[in-house]
C-alpha cells in the first residue's frame, strides 16, 4: 500500500479550502448601471466544509479521500437574519441528489461560510426523492416559509422508465431556519408544479402563490407562464384556480417557460418580480432573468415589463452542468430599504451575486422600453434613442 502523509494532506486541504472561502470579490467595472456582477461565484461544489465530504480518520480513511462527493452549489433561496446574509442554497452531491444547506456572510459578496450542518427536512407520507430550489419567504403572518420543489418517480409509468419524473411544490416552515416543520404538499389543478412563490402579504385575507402550471416534468404543455392562485391555509394548502398573470410569448426570452423567481420586493411604484424565462436555440435551452413589476393593489395586473433579458449567463457563468442558465430564486433588500443583493446559479453548477439598489432597479423597470416582438419595432425603438440623442448633442453644442 502507497503509503502518504496523512497529516500533510489535511494541512494542504486546509490551506486551500481558508484560502477559497476567505477570498475577497471584487465588482467587474464598469459594469452596465443596472446592477454590479463579481469575479468570483460566492459558492461553489469546493465550498462545502471539509468535514462534510472528508471522512478525517487516518484509520478508516488512511488516503484522505473525499467519501462524500459534492458537484455543484447553485440556486439559493435568500434572507437577511440576524444581521448576516444568509442563503438557503440547492447542494448536489456526487450522486445526483440535491439537499438544502444555509451559509451565511458579513457582507452577502463574499466570505460566505455554511452552518454546522445541512438543513433537516422532514418527508411527507410520499418521500421525496430530491429537492431543490428553496424560496424563503417571511411572511406578514410571522412565519419565514421554505417553499421548493419536491420530486418523485412518477409510478404511473412501465418499470423500465427510469427517468420519467413527478414535480410538486413543498412546503415547510420556520422560525429560526434551523428547525422546519413540513407541511402537506401544495394541492393545485395542474399536474405538476417546478417553482411556486409565496407572496409576503395575504391578498384579501388569503395567502397567493405564484405558480407555474406544467403539463410534464420539463414540458409545460398548455401551462401558459406565470400563474397566480389563492389558498385559506399554509397547514393544507390547496388552489382550485390558476390565472395567468404573465403569458409565454413567441420569439420572446420567455417563449418555452417562465415562471416566478424569489417572492417580489414592494416598492412605492408597485410589487418588483425578478423572474426567469426561457427560450430554445440550436445549442439547446437558455435562461435567463427578467424584471418585471405589477400593481401595488392588484397583484393580477402587470404595470410594466422591460423588453428583453435583465440578467444573462455570461462568460464562466454559462458553462456548466446544465450550461446556458441563469436561475434565480432569492434576493436580499437589505435593511437600509435600497441595496439588493441578487443571488444567482450559474449553469446548475455554481452560484452568484449582483447588486444593485432599489433606485436602480425601479428606475430600469419603469423606463426600459417594452418588447414591441418585431424586428422592426426594434429599430424603431433604437432609432428613437437616436434621434433623441442627436438633439441633445447638437444642444450641447450651441
Amino acid at each position: 500500500m502507497t503509503s502518504i502523509n496523512f497529516k500533510d494532506r489535511l494541512n494542504m486541504i486546509t490551506r486551500a479550502y481558508e484560502t477559497l472561502v476567505t477570498l475577497k470579490n471584487e465588482p467587474i467595472l464598469p459594469g452596465n448601471g443596472i446592477y454590479a456582477k463579481y469575479k468570483n461565484p460566492v459558492l461553489t461544489a469546493a465550498h462545502v466544509p471539509i468535514n462534510w465530504r472528508y471522512d478525517l480518520s487516518k484509520t478508516t480513511n488512511p488516503f484522505l479521500m473525499e467519501r462524500f462527493g459534492i458537484n455543484a452549489v447553485f440556486n439559493a433561496g435568500a434572507i437577511k437574519w440576524q444581521g448576516k446574509y444568509v442563503v438557503c442554497s440547492r447542494v448536489e452531491g456526487a450522486d445526483r441528489k440535491s439537499f438544502f444547506a444555509m451559509a451565511e456572510s458579513d457582507n452577502g459578496i463574499d466570505n460566505f461560510r455554511f452552518w454546522d450542518f445541512p438543513c433537516h427536512i422532514p418527508e411527507t407520507t410520499v418521500p421525496d426523492t430530491n429537492t431543490y430550489d428553496m424560496r424563503l419567504v417571511a411572511h406578514e403572518d410571522g412565519w419565514i416559509y421554505g417553499l421548493f420543489c419536491t420530486e418523485r418517480k412518477d409510478p404511473n409509468v412501465p418499470l423500465h422508465d427510469t427517468s420519467s419524473a413527478l414535480a410538486q411544490c413543498g412546503i415547510v416552515r420556520t422560525r429560526d431556519l434551523k428547525h422546519f416543520e413540513r407541511l402537506p404538499d401544495l394541492v393545485t389543478p395542474s399536474n405538476q408544479q417546478r417553482n411556486v412563490v409565496l407572496h409576503p402579504e395575504f391578498v384579501r385575507g388569503k395567502y397567493a402563490l405564484y405558480t407555474r402550471p406544467q403539463d410534464g416534468f420539463i414540458d409545460t404543455g398548455k401551462g401558459g407562464g406565470i400563474a397566480i392562485g389563492y389558498t385559506h391555509t399554509m397547514e393544507n394548502a390547496v388552489i382550485t384556480e390558476e390565472h395567468i398573470i404573465h403569458s409565454r410569448q413567441y420569439h420572446t426570452v420567455y417563449e418555452v417557460k417562465n415562471g416566478q423567481g424569489p417572492a417580489p420586493i414592494k416598492t412605492d411604484f408597485g410589487w418588483l418580480h425578478l423572474a426567469h424565462g426561457v427560450r430554445n436555440t440550436a445549442a439547446g435551452l437558455r435562461y435567463v432573468l427578467y424584471l418585471m413589476m405589477t400593481d401595488l393593489h392588484d397583484i393580477t395586473k402587470i404595470i410594466h415589463l422591460p423588453g428583453g433579458y435583465f440578467i444573462a449567463p455570461d462568460g464562466e457563468e454559462g458553462f456548466g452542468d446544465v450550461s446556458n442558465v441563469a436561475f434565480s430564486n432569492g434576493w436580499i433588500l437589505d435593511d437600509d430599504g435600497e441595496t439588493v443583493f441578487i443571488y444567482y446559479g450559474g449553469s446548475d453548477t455554481r452560484l452568484y451575486v449582483a447588486t444593485s439598489t432599489l433606485s436602480q432597479l425601479i428606475d430600469y423597470t419603469l423606463h426600459t422600453p417594452e418588447d414591441g416582438f418585431s424586428s422592426l419595432e426594434s429599430v424603431a425603438t433604437i432609432t428613437s434613442i437616436i434621434e433623441k440623442n442627436n438633439e441633445l448633442i447638437l444642444a450641447y453644442a450651441k
